[in-house]
């Protein structure tokens, strides 16, 4: 078989991680970097998606060797580890689905003209998104998201060579730059790496996902092509973190304009960011895109939570493919993320916060898991990772706890 023809059977997983990462962690979080600290957290940035790289890789990397998930080898770790990953998994799940299912459906608004429509937008948005999963699973996610990661991030890089030409927006007199110091300024960082590029516990995710392009295609790829696949959507999402933060940087920074916290105005002011540098002929074009990628975060989301909460549940009871049937998860996950959305009303970054700061915290423990699955008797000597990327790991460890440790010494302070 050519080449090119292995790694067209190999593409989907790693742009499924994509398109999972691009939602709220670019849009949201690395917009408002730039609008309200400038360039100064573009290093954080890059140390985030470096330093959380290994972990992520590591999904990956299992399925390929092994043929099963990497939820999976946390049980074959010992059941207290399998339950360490479902109470994460349990305290998480719904705050990820409510901030992508808010921001998704802010989107929504903001490309049909509809303003504010409280939780209804969100309930339809769910809807949508479990009856698609329920008819066609991971074929038609894995199609839809091919297309939309491309016409995204088209967008986004033209938008961006096109401010970078315009130059930064004039400042205004009197701009006083944050403090970055301040415990407002650390909470904030912690959120951004929460999900710089997405939460550590999604890794699953990519096991799953590559699994079942296998299943899909009945094809299996080598290890090293099954991991190019994926750097190359890890690399997309790196870029585009950065991009974004520039984007809000040259346009919002230091001019007195603020992104807004209520859902449609959110995306509005976020979609203002293209039309202004590209051109109002774009905003339909733009609106759509980014209605589009967070469409797909959303489905995503669904997905991998209700795949790995179910593979969890069968390995609890020590039975394969006899669990609660696929929509009953769907239906439980939809269930609890709305109640989390009332609860937060229209706080669209306040929302957002919270849920990065509850995945950022359980990080140190998945990271360490998935080390553990990679090494040692766990996996194949081939097929283990090398000296650099060990290195790395127990540097992105030390990265995800000296953070966690910096986060409780000021939440105490700050009391």
């Amino acid at each position: 078989m050519p080449d090119w023809a292995r790694f067209a059977k190999t593409l989907g997983p790693g742009l499924l991680f994509a398109s999972t990462a691009i939602g709220v962690s670019h849009l949201v979080q690395s917009t408002r970097a730039g609008a309200e600290f400038g360039f100064l957290l573009i290093g954080l940035v890059v140390a985030a998606n470096l330093l959380k790289y290994p972990f992520f890789e590591y999904g990956t990397r299992y399925a390929n060797a092994t043929g099963t998930s990497i939820i999976d080898g946390y049980a074959r770790l010992g059941r207290r580890v399998l339950w360490v990953y479902l109470a994460i998994t349990i305290a998480s799940m719904f705050f990820v689905i409510s901030a992508v299912g808010a921001v998704g459906a802010g989107f929504f608004e903001n490309l049909f003209g509809l303003g504010s429509q409280g939780v209804w937008t969100t309930v339809g948005l769910f809807v949508i998104c479990c009856v698609i999963l329920i008819v066609g699973r991971y074929k038609i996610l894995d199609s839809m998201i091919k297309v939309v990661a491309t016409v995204l991030t088209v967008s986004t890089i033209a938008a961006f060579v096109l401010a970078a030409y315009n130059g930064p927006a004039e400042q205004i007199d009197g701009f006083v730059e944050r403090d970055v110091l301040a415990p407002a300024s650390i909470f904030f960082m912690i959120a951004l790496i929460g999900w710089m590029p997405t939460a550590i516990d999604l890794s699953s995710w990519n096991s799953l996902w590559t699994l079942e392009r296998m299943k899909q295609t009945g094809f299996r790829p080598r290890l090293s092509e099954a991991l190019l696949e994926f750097r190359l959507g890890y690399a997309m999402t790196a870029s585009l973190a950065v991009i974004f933060l520039m984007l809000g940087s040259f346009i919002l920074f230091g001019t007195g304009r603020e992104l807004p916290d209520g859902g449609a105005s959110f995306a509005n002011t976020v979609v203002q960011l293209y039309t202004e540098t590209i051109g109002d002929w774009s905003r339909i074009i733009i609106a759509a895109s980014a209605f589009s990628i967070m469409f797909g975060t959303v489905i995503a989301v669904f997905d991998g939570y209700t795949r790995a909460l179910r593979r969890t549940v069968e390995l609890m009871r020590g039975d394969s493919g006899r669990g609660l049937p696929y929509p009953v998860f769907l239906v439980i996950l939809a269930g609890g993320a709305l109640f989390i959305v009332l609860q937060f009303g229209s706080s669209i970054r306040g929302l957002v916060d919270f849920a990065t700061t509850v995945s950022f915290l359980a990080a140190p423990a998945i990271a360490i898991m998935n080390l553990r699955l990679v090494t040692g008797r766990y996996l194949a000597r081939e097929s283990q990772p090398g000296t650099a990327l060990l290195i790395l790991s127990y540097g992105g460890i030390a990265f995800l706890v000296g953070f966690t440790v910096l986060f409780v010494a000021t939440k105490f302070l700050a009391q």
